[in-house]
């Protein structure tokens, strides 16, 4: 019974605080912050090194430009010059093949001159040569007359006309003999004769008589062996001489003037 009135004023005592409590208490509220003003605050040194490098680049850019386009510019220029001089050097090229081909024509036209005098000089001194000998080389001398023995193969002897024609193709004429050491050298020199084989002599019937082609008539007669068989005389080695046909092919002699010393 004694706790029940202790245990009421206690709740009377709480309502009562509780009711002594001012209605409205109003405290003070800071104001929050401008955060746009803080977001540009914050961002602008982030701006400006964007600004700053965007700056930089684009000064880069025109300067590298710039350069280049400067460079490009004088390469193109020494590209031209260097063009220019090829052309120059190809142009040089050309005339220096020009000269070259006329110097090596001219040098040819030289080196054939120089053969051509050549060859004159060697005539000369051959002909000089043979200016200072009576006979021409391969001919025999016997004063005042030269001698040409054709002791010819069998398959190239001649008739008495075709030797006669091979003598004056030589500017001499088969042999004609007047004396009798002359007929002696005519024997010596009919190397290798025999039988019915000798050599053409410039003697043959004309009118039936014996003439020498100058025109002269034989006056040995014991020089012709007899009997006559033919038209044409021929000489043998250390013998007379004997007529034979003119047909007959055989070997010759012929005879020229020396030449004056």
């Amino acid at each position: 019974m004694n706790r029940k009135p202790r245990e009421d004023t206690e709740e009377i005592v709480e309502e009562a605080d509780y009711v002594n409590e001012p209605v409205c208490t109003v405290e003070k509220v800071a104001a929050p912050p401008d955060y746009r003003f803080r977001f540009f605050t914050q961002s602008f040194p982030l701006i400006a090194v964007c600004w700053l490098i965007l700056l930089v680049i684009l000064g880069l850019h025109i300067y590298f430009t710039s350069v280049i386009s400067e460079n490009y510019t004088k390469l193109t220029a020494e590209i031209e010059n260097l063009t220019t001089q090829i052309q120059q050097l190809n142009t040089s090229n050309q005339g220096l093949e020009a000269q070259n081909q006329e110097l090596e024509t001219q040098k040819n036209n030289l080196t054939e001159q120089i053969q051509d005098m050549e060859t004159n000089l060697n005539e000369l001194n051959v002909l000089q040569g043979r200016q200072c000998e009576p006979c021409q080389e391969g001919w025999e001398y016997n004063k005042p007359s030269c001698y040409a023995i054709n002791n010819a193969a069998s398959s190239e002897r001649r008739t008495w006309e075709a030797a006669r024609e091979d003598c004056k193709g030589k500017n001499a004429d088969l042999a004609v003999i007047h004396d009798q050491k002359e007929k002696d050298l005519i024997s010596r020199h009919s190397w290798g004769s025999s039988g019915n084989d000798g050599y053409w002599i410039g003697l043959r019937v004309e009118d039936r008589k014996w003439k020498w082609i100058d025109g002269t008539d034989l006056t040995e007669k014991s020089w012709i062996l007899a009997p006559t068989v033919g038209h044409c005389a021929i000489s043998f080695e250390n013998g007379g001489w004997k007529s034979v046909s003119c047909d007959v092919r055989q070997q010759w002699l012929c005879k020229m003037n020396a030449s004056s010393l």
